[in-house]
């Protein structure tokens, strides 16, 4: 008898997208072992690039966004036949919660795009929906699992979980379990969520490649580098970071800032780097494609992160692989990856004065030609990329994936798949 192939639809809010890799490596690595995975996408899928993997699996992709007449007759008729298997969800939107007339409104909307979910994938044999973040397309694909009578699962990153919640009580109650990418995220959603079951629950770390980069460790012949990466979105609070450059202008370092990423509030910022007579130290780069990233990671002294909300950030895994110097805020997972004075520096959210004078004392260091700060500084630097090749790496992280996500998803039949596999969380 032909043993049956695990089949997961796996959706995010936008699919391919650049800024989001490691949504299209967790696919490629549940086909590596047997399992028949079927990306969605909310949106319209982002710009793919040069990468031909990327590029087919966007060809693939079920978009929620290019839906045809024939679709929203079929998902009318399935909320009218298996209403009944959404009352609960309908009931908890309109008449309980604090969210706003808006919120719930959205929520109705969404309800006909889960049915539309639905409809794209009912024939293809699914078993279980599978949802990157928390936000929107976890309440599509929540809907859609119950339309189709299948279990389903989301990973919840930060601000999808700290800013963002609408909803989750729901979410979370409902799911088969919930992936979260660091231990501060499980114990808040423990914290504020203490209806959920703690055992479905688990940490699943993201990672980054490991390969080693030599690069120069002296800063005494160029000037002191600033490098940030991220989109442009208020969250990111770049303008922070600009600010702060105004005061290093005012103390006399001479310097370069480098801003990495699109975004809407980039014309915010030009207003903020015109108005400090910022443009010569202050560069707004726009988005930069992976391979022209290196070269900036190796021109910079010190990579900064100056977000309010953050999961545990790839930029700093990268940076700190590639053996840099990195500062980032005292938040949320953070601290599972930085470890202050060891292999990187923390600072207060928020505190400017602080943000800038651990940056004039790195500055001080890095320019030094004392042997005792120059080997502090080397140790630190390797401490850093240890950290991330030891607790980081994506090869290693993505086998615990896998063996996590099959095991937590499977069934007898599908044993095949996970003969050997240990549930491990990370």
């Amino acid at each position: 008898m032909k043993r049956p192939v695990l089949t997961i639809a796996y959706l995010a809010n936008q699919f391919p997208a650049a800024v989001e890799g490691y949504v299209g490596e967790e696919i490629e690595e549940l086909r590596r072992r047997g399992a028949k995975v079927i990306p969605g996408s909310v949106r319209r899928p982002g710009s793919t690039g040069s990468h031909s993997q990327n590029r087919s699996l966007a060809e693939e992709t079920v978009c929620l966004r290019q839906i045809r007449v024939r679709t929203l007759v079929r998902a009318v008729a399935l909320i009218l036949t298996r209403g009944e298997r959404i009352s609960d969800i309908l009931k908890r939107v309109l008449f309980r919660g604090n969210e706003g007339p808006w919120i719930r409104l959205k929520a109705l909307l969404h309800v006909g795009l889960g049915a539309c979910y639905a409809v794209r994938l009912e024939n293809r044999g699914v078993h279980h929906i599978h949802i990157h973040h928390g936000y929107f397309g976890s309440f599509v694909g929540m809907i859609a699992a119950r339309f189709l009578g299948i279990s389903y699962s989301v990973t919840l990153h930060g601000s999808d979980l700290l800013l963002h919640s609408a909803y989750l009580d729901l979410k979370l109650g409902n799911c088969r379990f919930c992936l979260t990418i660091s231990e501060y995220n499980r114990r808040y959603i423990l914290e504020h969520f203490p209806g959920v079951d703690a055992t479905k629950i688990h940490v699943s770390r993201l990672g980054v490649e490991t390969v080693f980069c030599q690069f120069s460790e002296s800063n005494a012949s160029r000037q002191f580098t600033i490098l940030a990466v991220g989109r442009l979105h208020a969250v990111k609070d770049h303008a922070f970071l600009v600010r702060a450059c105004a005061r290093l202008r005012d103390c006399e370092v001479p310097f370069n800032c480098l801003i990495a990423g699109e975004g809407p509030e980039r014309r915010n910022l030009e207003v903020i780097i015109g108005r400090h007579g910022l443009q010569n130290c202050v560069a707004l780069l726009g988005h930069v494609n992976r391979e022209k990233m290196d070269s900036l990671y190796e021109t910079a002294d010190l990579v900064v992160l100056t977000s309010r909300s953050e999961g545990i950030p790839l930029v700093l895994m990268e940076a700190m692989a590639r053996e840099k110097i990195v500062m980032a805020p005292e938040i949320t997972g953070i601290p599972e990856l930085i470890l202050p004075g060891r292999n990187g520096f923390l600072y207060k959210a928020g505190e400017m004065e602080e943000f800038v004078q651990r940056i004039l004392f790195l500055h001080a260091l890095m320019c030094t030609k004392n042997a005792v700060s120059f080997g502090r500084l080397k140790w630190i630097r390797h401490a850093a990329r240890l950290q991330v090749v030891n607790n980081f790496g994506r090869a290693n992280n993505l086998t615990h994936f896998g063996d996590s996500f099959l095991q937590l998803v499977a069934k007898p039949d599908w044993s095949h798949l996970h003969e050997n596999f240990v549930l491990q969380q990370i």
